[in-house]
Parts: C-alpha cells; sequence; structure tokens
C-alpha cells in the first residue's frame, strides 16, 4: 500500500514512512492510493472474535509488507492488554434502536487511546528498526495529548511535546498531562485557543530544516495511522448489531473529523453504513459547511465539550480529497484560498457527494445539558457532554429513520467532565480509582505566548534528536 498527499506536491510514501511523517510536506495530509475492500464474508467472520485480533485482520491490508502485516498482531494484542473491559470498545442500548459505543475503558479515559496505545507501540518498532529518535510535537483540545503522553512516556527514542490551550481544557485533562513525571514529556500551555496550536502544528511540520533537525513526528489525527486504527470499532460495533446483514447509522462528536472520517473509511472499505452523523457543539463549522457549502471558521467558542471548540477540522480535507474526485489542484486553491481569506466554497460537486452519506447536528449548551440530564432520567446512564452531543443528534436521525439502529461514540468518561455531569444531574462521577491516584501529583507544565518561533525554539533547546 503507498499512500499521496491530498495536495499533489509530496512524494509518495509507503506505510512506516507515512507514519513518522504525520503531516505531508507540501502542506497535505497523506491517504491511500485505495480502499481495501473487505467482503461481507470476511466482515461476518469478526463475529465473536478479540478485538485485538479484529484490529490486525482490519488494519493489516494498509500496511506495506507480510513482515509489518506479522508484527502488528504482536502489536494490537499489547496495545489493547491494559484496557479496563475486556471487549476494549463494548456498547450499551440506552433507548429504541439507539446504542453508545463506549470508548473510554483505555488508560486516559478518551476514545484516542484506541488509536494511541497501537500507534506507540508502531511507531516505536520503526524507530527500533531504523535506529532513529523521533520527537513527536501534538497539538490538542483535551484528549489526544494525554493519550499521547501515555502511549509515549519513558520510551528512549521519542521526546513527546503537547501544546494545550491554557486555561481551556478541564482540570482532569489537564493533570492527566501535566502529572507525568518522565523526563522525555514536556507539556506547554498555550496562550491561544486549539486552532492556534493546530496552527503552529501544521507551521512546524512545513519548516524543513526545523522537522529534519528534530526528526519531527506527529500524532494528531493528521496521522493516517491514528485515522485508520480508529475505523476499527466501526466494525466490530457493526458487527455485534448484524452487519454485513443490517445497515447501522452513526452519531459521531466531531472536533477534528478524524473519528468520523474513520466510519467513512470503513463503509469505503464495505462496512453497510447508512449515515455518518456530525455532532457538533456551538463551534459549528462542519454543520454550516454541509448546510450552506461555505467552509468558513469563526471565533472559538469555549463549551463544556472542550475537546469539540475547533473551528479548523483538518481531516476534513481528507474527505474533501475524495470528494472531487481526487482533485489535487481543487484541494490546494481551497486551502490556500483558507489562508488567504479565511474561507472557501465547497464545489457542488463535492458538496452533493458529501451530503449523500452525511448528516450533521449541532447541539447548544442547554440541549448537551438537557441530554445529559434526560438519558439519565430515562435509562440510568451517565453520558460525558461530547458523548451528549452525539446522543442528541442521534436522536434526531432516529426521528427520520427509527427503523435504523444508530450507534452513538462516547468518546470519553464522565469522570473527565464531573462539574458539566454535576450541573446536569446533581451528581459527580468517580474516575476509576487507578487514574484518580495518578492525578494527585505535582504538575509541570510551561506556559507559552502564542508564537511559533518561541515553541519552535523551546522544542529544538529540548529534544534529544537535535543533539545527537
Amino acid at each position: 500500500m503507498r499512500y499521496l498527499s491530498t495536495r499533489g506536491e509530496a512524494a509518495q510514501l509507503a506505510f512506516d514512512d507515512v507514519l513518522l511523517a504525520g503531516l505531508a510536506t507540501d502542506g497535505g495530509l497523506y491517504t491511500p492510493l485505495a480502499y481495501p475492500h473487505v467482503s461481507p464474508g470476511d466482515i461476518a467472520a469478526l463475529a465473536g472474535v478479540p478485538y485485538a485480533e479484529a484490529a490486525a485482520r482490519l488494519i493489516g491490508p494498509f500496511l506495506t509488507d507480510e513482515a509489518a502485516q506479522t508484527a502488528l498482531r504482536a502489536q494490537t494484542e499489547v496495545a489493547y492488554a491494559s484496557f479496563r473491559h475486556r471487549a476494549i470498545a463494548p456498547m450499551t442500548q440506552i433507548a429504541d434502536n439507539l446504542f453508545v459505543l463506549e470508548l473510554f475503558h483505555g488508560p486516559t479515559l478518551a476514545f484516542k487511546d484506541l488509536a494511541m496505545q497501537l500507534l506507540g507501540r508502531m511507531m516505536n518498532d520503526v524507530l527500533e528498526k531504523r535506529n532513529l529518535r523521533a520527537t513527536i510535537v501534538g497539538a490538542t483540545s483535551g484528549d489526544t495529548g494525554a493519550a499521547a503522553i501515555e502511549a509515549f512516556r519513558g520510551l528512549p527514542r521519542v521526546d513527546v511535546f503537547i501544546l494545550y490551550p491554557h486555561g481551556r481544557v478541564s482540570d482532569v485533562q489537564r493533570k492527566q498531562m501535566t502529572t507525568v513525571t518522565e523526563d522525555n514529556v514536556h507539556t506547554i500551555a498555550l496562550q491561544g485557543t486549539f486552532d492556534d496550536a493546530q496552527n503552529i502544528l501544521k507551521r512546524l511540520f512545513r519548516n524543513r530544516p526545523f522537522r529534519e533537525r528534530v526528526g519531527l513526528a506527529g500524532v494528531n489525527s493528521i496521522n493516517w495511522a491514528r485515522v485508520v486504527a480508529q475505523m476499527v470499532y466501526y466494525f466490530t460495533s457493526g458487527v455485534a448489531l448484524g452487519a454485513p446483514h443490517r445497515r447501522i447509522s452513526y452519531a459521531v462528536p466531531t472536533g477534528n473529523f478524524g473519528d468520523v472520517l474513520a466510519g467513512y473509511i470503513a463503509k469505503r472499505m464495505g462496512l453497510p453504513v447508512e449515515r455518518l452523523i456530525v455532532a457538533t457543539n456551538a463551534n459549528d463549522i462542519l454543520a454550516r459547511a454541509l448546510a450552506t457549502g461555505r467552509y468558513e471558521p469563526r471565533g472559538v467558542t469555549p463549551t463544556q465539550s472542550p475537546s469539540m471548540d475547533i473551528q479548523v477540522s483538518s481531516n476534513f480535507e481528507r474527505l474533501l480529497f475524495d470528494a472531487t474526485g481526487r482533485d489535487h489542484a481543487a484541494l490546494r486553491g481551497a486551502f490556500a484560498s483558507l489562508d488567504q481569506s479565511g474561507a472557501f466554497d465547497i464545489p457542488p460537486a463535492a458538496l452533493e457527494t458529501i451530503r449523500a452519506e452525511f448528516d450533521a447536528q449541532s447541539v447548544g449548551e442547554a440541549q448537551t445539558t438537557a441530554e445529559i440530564a434526560r438519558t439519565w432520567r430515562e435509562a440510568g446512564y451517565v453520558l460525558d457532554p461530547h458523548t451528549a452531543t452525539g446522543v442528541r443528534a442521534a436522536r434526531v436521525r432516529l426521528e427520520a429513520d427509527p427503523a435504523t439502529p444508530v450507534v452513538a461514540l462516547s468518546t470519553a468518561h464522565p469522570a473527565k467532565f464531573p462539574d458539566a455531569i454535576e450541573r446536569a444531574i446533581g451528581c459527580r462521577p468517580r474516575a476509576p480509582d487507578a487514574i484518580a491516584a495518578r492525578l494527585e501529583g505535582p504538575e509541570r507544565f510551561t506556559i507559552l505566548e502564542n508564537d511559533e518561533a518561541r515553541v519552535s525554539a523551546f522544542i529544538s533547546e529540548r529534544a534529544r534528536a537535535a543533539q545527537a
């Protein structure tokens, strides 16, 4: 399997190189030349298969050679061994034809663990094989940073630098990053929004001398391996509900578009997905884009679902690439317009293609709180505020199509957002004991202004790859 950049001006790469590169040198995102097909028989054969085995079967065709596919089986076994639920991604039914897919049973209580735990092992094996060091720089709106730190902490060949928006993540999210004691972990509280952090990250990847000097690697969902690892739980949940003989819709709390894009990839591979429902909070660029055809970021509004407080959804570029018929020039033009004038219009044919597969629903703060309360009252089930947006969007879909089951992706454990839960239902959820104990230590972080040069200098001074 080979990979090309959405913008068409970077060299095609093999999977291991894409894994280390993250962002393409032309600023685009790597995507496979073609999506592998999973036959109905192979989908049905996933029934009853342990999650780690299902992951190896489904991700294997995206790798470059048989040796990597053989190693993958050991990597998935180790990656998911620490999860608190044996099913890894279990489902709970909360209403007629409405299911919650629990993706928070990993070490940091967020869906990012399902990809990041595997990514850490895959990347470390490649670095060992090539006798290299890497400097991982990531931007987080709350959960990606903690998951990346957990996956790479203490690894001798990797230094980790995570940028998060100062004062715009929950206390639990922050402490999961800042109480880590390993010397290879550095947390940066950026004086700005997540979009500011992501913009700096993208510029660092386009800075070729810096990139080469520090051995820059990325773990945000711009990294293809992150997205393809998330594709697995669409298949496992779909099979549990009757795939390939039954169609299923998915409602996905959405910020950077990586999680819902994974559902699109699963559909392209053969999973019978009826609709993919993009659930946003007040930061509703994706709902507006699908409604109007104009992709236009606005100011970021802080909400009780901070991981979705994003206006520039990077992975939308991968979907737009496919929707335009893989037109590199169209992609370059669209994102040049975004850089220059702050917006672009989705070509009409591409917009029609996207609307044929995706719905979008914006869920406000009051609706989010009301959904947490309703689900607790009717089902005795506690939703975190991100998941609540997905459940609310799923209910809207069920009003239009009550016969097709909808799976709402539960992206975080409610204990990560105790204030929001207490406002909604009057009590505070408890974190699992092992997690709570790890949040008691002293915090380590550095506050930096929203300035690429300052961030670049901070990383260069501390990255061991730059000192070699």
